[in-house]
């Protein structure tokens, strides 16, 4: 019998249960989560768990941080039963017979030694545990670092044994597979550089062979300052002798249709994100449904080209790879991209079902894949449908495979492109990396002044800041608007940027300018699920919340994987304006970590009208602290209300919270 749950913690956590995901928002619920789970079945004290993940708080605040974060747990796994915490006065457990965790089916799969095993296993590690978590307490920390270096060397042992294995009995394709992701794990590895540096050799593929040494080779200088080792060595000069003894090709001689792209010159990769959409495969077997697979891809095309930040080959330019088998690597170097999406049409009786799989085309590793499945009906209006959820997913995806790629980069090799990334990924609520946010985009904007991005990403984080200081300062104000136009200026076609100077015209209150510039990011990019947030933020504040909700939710469905602290956020201050405080608080609660004082102020608000005094008090204490006196006219002064109204409505919540008139 199958657990109701899948818990899912190499890679990007997941958890599942009947193949749909549950939505864990916060991340101390899901490090709560893994803890357990490694393994599941062992109980744990609820003090070592306040000590694990609430370390620097008083025991109360650390015992009330547990017991939310259990209140919050059970009420994701509402939906199935049985709820798999066991839970006492002094521990917790997770149920074992209730949950099936990938890590401890890897280490079985390892344990077990075999060939197929083995690969099953090394199948299941997507990425480091955890990859995706970022929590910052000391003695989670220290557990995980060890955690996740420990099955790591694990991997990569298995991989290693896996290539022997493979070499050993003569299977190249999957000795290749399996050297490649070694590398990707260890850059370092020798035996994986030699296992792939012969197998090029030996279909003839000289050129590629010795430029797999050069990697070899500067990447053991750059990182370690040594040359490869004397196998590695005696394998250069052996394949570098043959080749110059090789006859040499005519000059002039062309590549026959359909031969290997790989001997061909490859147009450089763009220093950004650079992808190509294969022909999408009609897998009907009705050749009238060939327009719709041709549909798809150009329409796929056309919306991921409203990303600025994107270079997305044309449709004419990937039409040669249409019916004809497709060496993902080499199409990636012919085409001149890192990444690569490629899918596939099927009608299934009164459905259709559409693939997507995003590549990277450097590895010829899946990043991405989804299915959708939907009924006939208007098959254009399935078409549009699919391809707005597809493409918000899409990019999504690929951000964080690009993050991940600048992450690897040594500080001293960071571009602009790479530091805003990187600013961008980290939490602008915890004022420690908020402060290393800015100065990475304050860095990119030195290193490249045309960049439009940066500068208005650090307006917006400028404009945040300001609104979370109660002191009655502009100066910030002032200077996030001067570099929020100056991103219009110098990119006048990218969303992001309009979207950027209407949040800061918003907080300056001139809401017809701010609506304008935001109407006109979600015109550039339609698909771009953040532009419908930032609109709904807007439109909640100028007395429009019914339209807010709508397009929150809507940004929700074009991207299912949406769901970071500021969605939350800019729901909960939509259902708040509604007066629906039940729900209102729900979604504050899942974006809860390091609030800023507007989202704390409502959380009170709605806790003074559910009658949750005690909790008013102590979220009132956290969005007044530094200041004792004109406390609500300080925070209305900051709060963006159009309509008076709205403002009094958030004033006498706070008076049932418990501050006085």
């Amino acid at each position: 019998m199958m657990a109701p749950f899948e818990l899912v913690l190499l890679g990007r956590f997941q958890i599942r249960s009947a193949g749909r995901a549950i939505d864990v928002p916060g991340r101390k619920e899901q490090a709560l989560l893994a803890f357990m789970a490694m393994p599941p079945g062992e109980a744990r004290s609820r003090d070592r768990l306040c000590a694990l993940l609430w370390g620097d708080r008083s025991d109360k605040q650390a015992h009330d941080g547990l017991k939310q974060a259990l209140y919050r747990l059970r009420s994701s796994f509402e939906p199935v039963r049985p709820l798999p915490l066991l839970a006492d006065r002094a521990s917790l457990v997770l149920d074992p017979a209730a949950v099936a965790v990938d890590v401890g089916e890897f280490e079985r799969l390892i344990g077990e030694g075999s060939a197929a095993a083995i690969a099953r296993a090394t199948a299941l590690y997507r990425g480091d545990l955890l990859d995706d978590l970022d929590v910052r307490e000391e003695g989670f920390e220290a557990w995980l670092l060890i955690e996740r270096q420990r099955l790591r060397n694990l991997a990569l042992d298995a991989l290693a044994t896996l290539l022997d294995r493979y070499l050993t009995a003569g299977n190249r394709h999957e000795a290749n597979a399996v050297a490649r992701r070694l590398l990707v794990l260890d850059p370092l590895r020798e035996s994986a550089h030699r296992a792939l540096m012969r197998n090029y050799a030996d279909r003839g593929h000289a050129a590629l062979a010795l430029k797999q040494y050069q990697l070899c080779r500067d990447a053991l200088q750059a990182e370690l300052g040594v040359r490869p080792e004397v196998e590695t060595e005696r394998l250069y000069q052996s394949i570098k002798a043959r080749r110059a003894g090789a006859e040499p090709m005519p000059m002039a001689r062309p590549l026959a249709r359909g031969s290997p792209v790989g001997e061909a010159p490859a147009p450089p990769v763009a220093s950004g994100p650079s992808i190509a959409v294969l022909p999408f495969v009609n897998m009907s077997g009705d050749p009238r449904q060939e327009y719709f697979a041709e549909g798809i891809t150009e329409d796929v095309v056309t919306d991921l080209s409203r990303w600025r930040t994107l270079a997305v080959s044309s449709r004419n330019s990937t039409l040669r790879f249409k019916e004809r088998p497709v060496d993902l690597q080499r199409a990636g170097r012919e085409l001149g991209v890192r990444f690569l999406v490629e899918g596939s049409v099927r009608r299934v009786g009164e459905h259709i079902r559409i693939t997507a799989q995003l590549i990277d085309a450097e590895t010829g590793l899946h990043i991405w894949a989804e299915r959708f499945d939907r009924p006939v009906g208007d098959l254009f209006q399935v078409q549009n449908e699919v391809v707005k959820t597809l493409v918000g997913t899409l990019v999504g995806r690929l951000q964080t495979s690009e993050l991940e790629r600048a992450r690897r980069k040594s500080p001293s090799s960071l571009a602009a492109y790479d530091l805003t990334l990187r600013g961008n990924a980290l939490s602008w609520d915890d004022p420690v990396s908020a402060g290393e946010a800015k100065r990475a985009f304050e860095r990119a904007i030195e290193i490249d002044p045309e960049y439009a991005r940066p500068h208005s990403l650090l307006a917006t984080m400028l404009g945040r800041e300001w609104r979370n200081d109660l002191s009655g300062s502009n100066v910030l104000l002032d200077r996030a608007f001067k570099l929020a136009r100056r991103a219009v200026e110098l990119a006048d076609s990218e969303s992001t940027c309009h979207t950027a100077l209407g949040y800061i015209y918003f907080e300056r209150r001139h809401f017809d300018l701010a609506l304008s510039h935001y109407q006109r990011g979600v015109e550039i990019n339609p698909v771009n699920p953040w532009n419908q947030v930032d609109l709904g933020y807007l439109l909640s504040y100028i007395g429009r919340a019914e339209e807010a909700l709508e397009l929150l939710w809507n940004a929700r469905r074009a991207d299912p994987y949406l769901g970071p602290r500021w969605y939350w956020r800019s729901l909960g201050v939509a259902q708040f304006v509604l007066r629906r405080y039940a729900d209102a608080l729900a979604d504050f609660d899942r974006g809860a970590d390091n609030c800023p004082r507007y989202a704390l102020a409502m959380m009170a608000g709605c806790c003074g009208k559910l009658g949750l005094l005690d909790r008013a008090r102590e979220l009132l204490a956290q969005c007044f602290a530094g200041y004792s006196e004109g406390r609500i006219a300080r925070l209305l002064a900051k709060m963006p209300f159009k309509h008076a109204s709205d403002g009094a409505h958030l004033a006498e919540c706070l008076h049932l919270a418990g501050i006085p008139p």
